[in-house]
């Protein structure tokens, strides 16, 4: 059935890989974003689409518009990002959420919170399962990201038991591919970067802490899937791969497939930086039929691709 779909922080890296998808499901699609970190190139493609709009809005203040369903997307992501304003960070996780519940509320849309990895903290439980209720500094330099995610979570539930809204909240995990941004400050994005431009790979700690990288593809695909849920399966899901790689692993990975003369330094790590993560996705797998496909280095061959055209394109030199 073709819907009207609203996606917020439709413009950014996670939110106009599902813009596309849903595209190409046949949906309309209303793609909402204040450009802080989106950005319309990312958009481009869909720019013809008589099914596509694109609309500037900052969800710290109120949308009214009519569709069956939202995809709550919007919040910068990375560190750099999301530390620059923490006050307008915080603003975007609670009173965007208010905002757009109270529209889902008002038109009895379904509603699917993109939630974080980053709730469960500098977790004591390792691989992370969503009973457990994490391991968060309120008041440290990570914290209004950590905090204002966990606070929406809190936010959709209480919708879910005060006006019976139908809700959806997905955790996910570390994600990267194409569209990432240059200067994103994640972990992927700063490797190949640096990589390709033959500078030094910056490694924070002793490079033994672990995440777990689930290609984009694969994630967007477990975002539909828990959308396309009964009511009854609220979530929260975790989404991401649950192979575990260590910084160093990653590192030596992305000079190879780059072959880049690039060395490695070692820094200082920042404050509440987790040692571990890695999602337990046993409830995704049980619920939704969905695991990641996309291996490690077929991803970042791909994510490489991409970095790679956008320097050249930036007239950046090249290794």
């Amino acid at each position: 059935m073709r819907k009207r779909i609203l996606v917020t922080g439709g413009a950014g890296f996670l939110g106009s890989h599902l813009c596309a998808k849903l595209i190409d499901a046949k949906h309309d699609v209303l793609c909402v974003d204040n450009f802080y970190t989106g950005s319309k190139d990312n958009v481009r493609g869909l720019l013809k689409c008589s099914r596509f709009e694109l609309m500037r809005h900052d969800i710290t203040f109120p949308l009214y518009v009519e569709v069956d369903e939202i995809y709550n997307m919007a919040c910068p992501a990375s560190p750099i990002h999301y530390q620059y304003d923490p006050v307008q960070t915080t603003k975007t996780s609670v009173h965007g959420s208010i905002n757009i519940l109270g529209l889902a509320k008002r038109v009895r849309a379904k509603i699917l919170q993109a939630s974080t990895s980053e709730v469960y903290g500098d977790p004591e439980v390792h691989p992370q399962d969503e009973t457990y209720w994490g391991r968060v500094n309120p008041i440290g330099p990570r914290s209004c990201y950590d905090e204002g995610k966990r606070c929406a979570e809190t936010l959709f539930f209480d919708y879910r038991r005060q006006h019976s809204l139908s809700i959806k909240v997905a955790r996910i995990f570390n994600t990267y591919g194409p569209r990432m941004q240059l200067n994103d400050g994640r972990v992927v994005s700063n490797f190949i970067v640096q990589a390709l431009t033959g500078r030094p790979i910056t490694i924070y700690g002793d490079g033994k802490q672990t995440r777990s990288f689930c290609y984009v593809d694969d994630l967007v695909d477990g975002l539909v899937r828990l959308m396309d849920t009964s009511d009854e399966i609220t979530g929260p899901i975790n989404l991401g791969n649950p192979f575990e790689f260590t910084m160093m692993e990653l590192a030596e990975t992305i000079i190879e497939l780059t072959a880049s003369r690039s060395s490695i330094e070692f820094k200082a790590l920042p404050a509440d930086d987790p040692k571990q993560r890695k999602p337990d996705i046993s409830r995704a797998r049980d619920t939704l039929a969905w695991h990641p496909s996309i291996e490690l280095r077929d991803g970042l061959s791909r994510t490489i691709e991409y970095f790679d055209t956008l320097l050249c394109t930036e007239g950046l030199s090249v290794t």
